[in-house]
């Protein structure tokens, strides 16, 4: 399948991943459209801090993918449509494990019959690597069990199962991607490694403060992770249904990840643990490390941005918006 041309739909471009897959579909020439989550202030996301010339291009549709009619409405006359929206939070999913259900597990199928209704030709649909647990073996494979250590990743393996199951009822040509965890510009200050670069980088916050620092994760940067959406969605030997790791198989810690942050940005604050930062007692998940073999033998798709260089890349980007803030701040105390 062939990329350039053709139209395409985005859900969740607003957020971190899909703003950036937006921006790299749109240079790769196609027509997207890009859903960001309906609010009353018109905001949409991060697809307002694309540049001009990209955010002029893109049919912005604003609505919400548990309204299956609005779904209907924009997959119509799509070739590929790629499904990132999702509510993501861990710890906001064990306050609020209904509205998870919800968005990932209706809003999915709302989306998988949508496209069966237009015949889109090949659907990408995200998975997340939290649907395996703390591995009982690495590098984990896509054989690997499914644990559901959180609501969120409960309802993440029942979106992966009704995909499955379209899948196999009705031929349906849908991919499931399984990044392992993404980093890079955007990323909200709700994930680890973002918050340890605010905290490092922030002249008011003495030290950096962090849940526990022992468990080991697979940091991919989000320009390689859009580019394998783009490897999913195109590659004719892919399985349809079936789950694809995307990973780098290299895993650190989160406490050698603090240390190589402020190394980067030039810091000796002191880094401590912080009880109210820790996932609950049977949640936590203490390695996550991939074996992508199975989509790079498909698709020839690798993680190549070394951890140190996405870092270095993703503090010079929160500098800029630490800067754009306190100018900001500056303008609005002259008047």
């Amino acid at each position: 399948m062939k990329l350039a041309g053709q139209n395409v739909l985005v859900t969740g471009a607003d957020g971190f991943i899909g703003s950036h897959l937006t921006e790299l579909l749109v240079r790769t020439g196609c027509n997207v459209t890009a859903l960001a989550q309906y609010d009353s202030f018109g905001h949409n996301g991060w697809l307002d801090d694309l540049s001009e010339d990209i955010r002029s291009t893109i049919d912005i549709q604003r609505g919400d993918i548990r309204d299956s009619s609005f779904v209907q409405r924009i997959v119509a006359g799509k070739q590929a449509v790629f499904h990132l929206a999702a509510l993501i939070a861990i710890p906001y999913s064990y306050l609020a494990p209904q509205s998870y259900v919800g968005v990932n597990v209706s809003g999915t199928l709302n989306v998988l019959e949508a496209c069966r209704n237009s015949m889109v030709e090949r659907m990408v649909h995200t998975s997340t690597s939290e649907v395996y647990g703390t591995a009982q073996f690495t590098p984990i494979s896509e054989e690997h069990p499914l644990v559901a250590q959180s609501p969120y990743a409960a309802s993440k393996i029942g979106a992966d199962m009704m995909v499955t199951s379209y899948v196999r009822s009705f031929d349906l040509p849908v991919v499931i991607l399984r990044p392992f965890n993404t980093y890079g510009p955007r990323q909200s200050e709700r994930a680890v490694l973002p918050s340890m670069i605010r905290q490092a980088i922030d002249p008011e916050c003495d030290t950096i403060r962090v849940g526990n620092l022992t468990p080991i994760r697979d940091f991919n940067y989000v320009a390689d992770i859009a580019e394998a959406f783009v490897a999913a969605s195109t590659v004719d030997s892919i399985e349809y249904g079936m789950p694809y790791n995307a990973g780098s198989g290299d895993g650190v810690n989160i406490g050698e990840a603090a240390k190589l942050i402020c190394d980067i940005c030039g810091t000796n604050k002191p880094i401590e643990d912080e009880d109210s930062r820790y996932r609950p007692a049977h949640s936590e998940v203490f390695e996550l490390l991939a074996d992508a073999a199975k989509f790079r033998q498909s698709t020839n798709w690798l993680s190549r941005v070394e951890l140190r260089h996405g870092l270095t890349e993703t503090i010079s980007w929160w500098r800029q918006q630490s800067e754009s803030s306190n100018l900001r701040r500056d303008k609005d105390m002259m008047y």
